[in-house]
């Protein structure tokens, strides 16, 4: 088999996913990406418990992205735009294309907007599930919170009951009212609604203000339909019981966003969970040519409601069709249980080990030799002035800079890797003052299937040109490479990309260097450190996948439009930067450190520890023991910090927030001040005034200065 796509990270696929981490022997041969708009999915049991406070976000959680780590299967964060089922294609932001030879759907639901509410803006579908929790979350402690201001619900269902007593429990004196359009069905949660304070309105009595949530039914992406899969008026793909898409052998459906045409079952997650080791058994048979199973849903599912709205004591339904159950404590018990131990087993590494099977070793520029090793063979070869010589690029002629840079891919994306690999070797370029005119790659793929080789390639240079264009640069050329290593799991982790870059400096301008630190310079960052601590962590499972999405999305800016506007103040004021280069793999302390070795003697440095932008989530992850693997060695760059140390140059710590005695805080400073950096910011130095000028306009932070 030459590739599978598991298109949304729903139920059934992080189901699928657990059990090939569980037993690889069952999983598909060949290459299996999973693609999601997010890299962690909700479980919908627990939604409620978060409304309601009871649970945060991360407890409801599963992560994707070491789900599918743990599995051998690639993740690519995109949301998808549109299925080329003819072609075998699928299409996804960033003008992506995936194809596939297998296609699995399991992409949920969304709420649709009733006509007549479809006008106001304040009106929130509860589907997707993220944003209405963001809606709730930024209406703790505002104003809105005020009895003049209810927050309103629309829906019929069992939905929506839920989530308004999920609201009473969060705002036990808010107004909170419930618009229901069939008060024949639920009427018996009517009386718990009334005791619990939540107002029955129709439409036309919606006040003026305050949010709206909408629990109004639930419609399959639209692009399924668009696309000519046959699908029936909520959009939901048609299937046989084998969950093949009618008229598609090669193509699957489950969860909300299907329904098997001859057994239809509603679209909760109850079905879409049941559907999951039918759905695992056919896509490897497929892969196979091996006889599918079918699956007969049952008829009816038990249903647990949760009445969580009293602040004594929650309690919950039990429906089995018709019979309803409730509400009481022991059901509500019950309820949690069955929750807790759903999602628990996805939050442990399920992948077994063996006690002798080495440890993860880093990725990204985290995978760099460390600065002894480096320079020792350096010196050995006959090469040492190379050692000593700090600055990131070289000037080939009078205007023409050139550098390279690569490392092993930090992600399992193809395209997303090349594109980062690539900000990342511009960055040389960048730090000394030249604008990207081209590049050449160097490519190393797995051997594996020529077709997915081919696949591999052209998702890679697809990256690595998406990263140029914005530039005005080009692709020249390149090579390409075939490892002899044993293939990586994730197929895509065993890419390795390297580029040659060349650039354009003004005429007979020297680029900028690390060297030039002058007394009374003040020091800059462009953006955020951390990345090696978390990326570190996320091999694990220990990292919180929104800090790692935070942090994805600053590593794709493209830090050249700074580099842009530093080259017009330099036009205007010539000896404007005095010292510039950028953070990588030997950590910040490291990479001032060599701007203090190269500029004149006698100069220190005074860093204000407060100010320097850390990733979210890196702090605490260092203070768990967490760290690259490349740190260990960095540490060497401690003895700078020791003013009793020999050291050619000092660099002074300072801090308004973290007293003297306590020592965690500063040894989680000391760690992330040796943290590897992959895309990392530019540190700058140059006069005060400019520097409260470059701050004032952005990205720039001010975070020490030269004494």
């Amino acid at each position: 088999m030459s590739g599978l796509v598991l298109a949304g990270g729903g139920h059934s696929h992080a189901l699928v996913l657990r059990r090939w981490a569980m037993q690889p022997s069952k999983r598909p041969k060949g290459r299996i990406c999973l693609i999601d708009q997010r890299s962690s999915a909700l479980y919908s049991g627990m939604v409620p418990g978060v409304v309601s406070g009871i649970y945060n976000e991360t407890e409801a959680s599963i992560d994707l992205r070491h789900l599918a780590s743990q599995a051998g299967v690639d993740f690519i964060q995109a949301k998808i735009e549109s299925l080329d089922w003819q072609n075998n294609n699928v299409y996804l932001s960033e003008h992506r294309s995936l194809h596939y030879e297998i296609l699995s759907l399991n992409l949920g639901c969304n709420s649709p907007h009733p006509d007549a509410l479809i006008y106001q803006k304040r009106c929130i579908p509860i589907k997707p599930l993220w944003g209405a929790l963001k809606l709730i979350q930024e209406e703790v402690g505002t104003a809105s919170n005020a009895p003049e201001s209810p927050f309103s619900v629309v829906g019929s269902g069992l939905a929506a009951i839920e989530i308004c007593l999920g609201l009473r429990k969060r705002w036990p004196t808010r107004g909170i009212q419930l618009v229901i359009h069939n008060r024949k069905g639920n009427r018996h949660f009517y009386p718990a609604l009334r005791k619990a304070n939540i107002r029955l309105i129709t439409e036309e009595q919606l006040p003026e203000e305050g949010p709206i949530l909408l629990c109004t039914g639930s419609v399959a992406p639209s692009f399924l339909q668009a696309s000519g899969l046959l699908c029936n008026s909520a959009g939901r793909v048609r299937t046989k019981p084998t969950l093949q898409v009618l008229g598609h052998r090669n193509i699957f459906a489950s969860g909300d966003c299907a329904v098997i045409d001859e057994n239809p079952r509603p679209p909760t997650g109850v079905w879409a969970v049941r559907a999951a080791p039918v759905l695992a058994h056919n896509l490897q048979a497929t892969s196979c040519k091996r006889p599918l199973q079918t699956w007969n849903p049952q008829r009816r599912a038990l249903q647990l409601v949760g009445h969580a709205s009293s602040a004594k004591q929650a309690s919950a339904w039990a429906l089995w069709g018709n019979l309803c159950i409730g509400p009481y404590p022991w059901i509500w018990q019950w309820k949690q249980r069955l929750d807790r131990h759903f999602i628990a087993m996805f939050k442990t590494n399920i992948k077994m080990t063996s006690a002798d099977e080495p440890s993860m070793a880093c990725r990204g520029c985290a995978a760099k030799l460390p600065a002894s090793t480096l320079q020792n063979g350096l010196r050995e070869a006959g090469l040492a002035p190379l050692s000593n010589d700090p600055n990131d690029a070289v000037l080939i002629n009078d205007s023409v800079v050139q550098s390279v840079d690569g490392f092993p891919a930090l992600v399992s994306d193809p395209w997303l890797n090349a594109y980062l690999t690539t900000l990342h070797a511009c960055s040389d370029l960048w730090a000394s003052g030249a604008e990207v005119d081209n590049a050449q790659a160097l490519i190393t793929l797995p051997a594996i299937d020529a077709k997915l080789q081919k696949d591999l390639l052209k998702e890679t240079l697809s990256g690595i040109q998406a990263a140029l264009k914005p530039q005005d640069a080009c692709l020249l050329g390149g090579h390409t490479l075939e490892s002899r290593d044993p293939s990586n799991m994730p197929i895509s982790l065993g890419i390795q990309v390297s580029l040659v870059v060349n650039g354009q400096r003004p005429p007979n301008q020297q680029p900028w260097s690390k060297g030039g630190l002058r007394a009374g310079d003040v020091l800059l960052l462009s953006r955020a450190i951390g990345s090696g601590v978390l990326f570190a962590a996320a091999m694990t499972g220990q990292a919180n996948p929104r800090d790692i999405e935070q942090a994805l999305v600053s590593m794709q800016t493209s830090q050249h439009k700074v580099v842009q506007h530093l080259l017009h103040l330099e036009a205007m004021l010539p000896d404007a930067i005095h010292a510039c280069t950028d953070i990588t793999g030997f950590g910040l302390i490291g990479h001032l450190g060599e701007m203090l070795d190269a500029s004149d003697p006698g100069l220190r440095l005074s860093l204000d520890v407060d100010a320097i932008p850390i990733y979210k989530g890196t702090l605490a992850l260092i203070k768990k023991g967490i760290c690259s693997t490349l740190a260990p060695s960095n540490r060497m760059a401690w003895s700078r910090l020791d003013p009793r140390a020999e050291t050619p140059a000092c660099i002074q710590l300072t801090s308004q927030r973290i007293s003297n005695h306590d020592q965690t805080s500063w040894q989680a400073i000391r760690e992330i001040l040796v943290d590897p950096q992959t895309c990392g910011p530019l540190a700058l130095a140059c006069p005060k005034e400019l520097g409260k000028e470059l701050c004032r306009a952005g990205p720039w932070t001010r975070i020490g200065s030269v004494i």
